[in-house]
């Protein structure tokens, strides 16, 4: 499956366009990680476990995305975006969509 957040791709041809498909992830925050976090915000640094913690949402998201992609017979994924919103106290969302398409 290729994905590219462009529109078109060089030397390739749009044969089909097939709809959006997306993928979400929500995840919440880890006491262990906040515990970090906060002692991160007295000394300063990188907030690896957040760091960690947003690469598997994305991770997952994608996944998603690209399950429902081949489901209906997508080979590329075009114009890709990835959205980020709060859904509660401590935990959030990580929204990744685009253009399922069949390449030539």
């Amino acid at each position: 499956m290729l994905i590219s957040n462009m529109e078109i791709l060089p030397g390739k041809e749009v044969k089909t366009h097939l709809g959006l498909v997306q993928g979400s992830s929500v995840r919440a925050k880890h006491v262990g990680r906040d515990i970090m976090a906060g002692l991160k915000n007295i000394f300063g640094g990188e907030l690896k476990g957040y760091t960690e913690l947003l690469q598997e949402s994305r991770d997952e998201a994608m996944e998603r995305m690209k399950q429902q992609a081949e489901s209906i017979g997508a080979n590329a994924i075009l114009n890709v975006r990835f959205s980020t919103s709060s859904v509660a106290q401590g935990a959030a969302e990580i929204y990744v969509y685009g253009s399922a398409v069949i390449l030539e």
